[in-house]
């Protein structure tokens, strides 16, 4: 794994608090007789195992803020969700997890930017407002494609992810871009302060 996410120690906490929180889950499911539940409790390992899995292969810098929002969602998402039923709780639960899947789309824009550009070649110089507009462009457009992802499943399989609603796509699209802007407005502060993930990280170890 990279040093950076080594170094991150709160990440590796949260990250363990997932895995305990996990195992809890799976004994407890499994002594109620929930086979479902108990096994959501294992995918929940399995996707943690995954991404340290895809960042060790792929070799990519997981920066903290970045590592940060996927155990967020992964918490809000597999474990309030859907492994203890908060939909129905928590209102707009769902448009809260479209908001941070806008977060980490345009992380992950940033990490695209970084591999495309080749960053760690010191005869590359990073530009932080390509960088940011790519990112705010790459996560808004991934917003509209897992509606389009979610429209062509409804009407292939009978399925009802978007509630038959043009207002529920619309918002899950404008939720997710307000997220978006929300990270690239978060990028432009730290690219001033020379702090910008990524970009001034590689520029400063060289």
């Amino acid at each position: 794994m990279h040093k950076l996410m080594r170094k991150d120690r709160g990440n590796d906490l949260f990250e363990l608090a997932l895995y305990v929180l996990a195992a809890v889950c799976f004994v407890y499911f499994l002594i109620k007789g929930i086979s479902p539940k108990m096994w959501q409790a294992v995918l929940i390992a399995v996707v943690l195992l995954l991404i340290r899995g895809i960042v060790k292969l792929t070799k990519s810098t997981m920066f903290p803020a970045l590592r940060f929002c996927v155990l967020l969602f992964i918490f809000i998402t597999m474990f309030l969700a859907n492994e203890f039923g908060f939909y129905s709780v928590i209102p707009y639960l769902d448009k809260v997890e479209h908001l941070f899947s806008g977060v980490i789309l345009c992380f992950v824009g940033l990490l695209i930017y970084g591999k495309a550009s080749d960053l760690e070649n010191k005869s590359v110089t990073p530009n932080a407002k390509v960088a940011i507009w790519l990112s705010l462009f790459f996560s808004v457009a991934m917003a509209g494609v897992w509606e389009i992802y979610e429209f062509t499943t409804d009407h292939w399989f009978g399925l009802n992810s978007q509630n038959g609603s043009l207002v529920d796509t619309m918002t899950d699209i404008i939720c997710g871009t307000i997220g978006a802007v929300l990270t690239s407005l978060y990028l432009v502060i730290q690219a001033k302060r020379r702090k910008m993930p990524l970009i001034d990280e590689v520029t400063t170890q060289r």
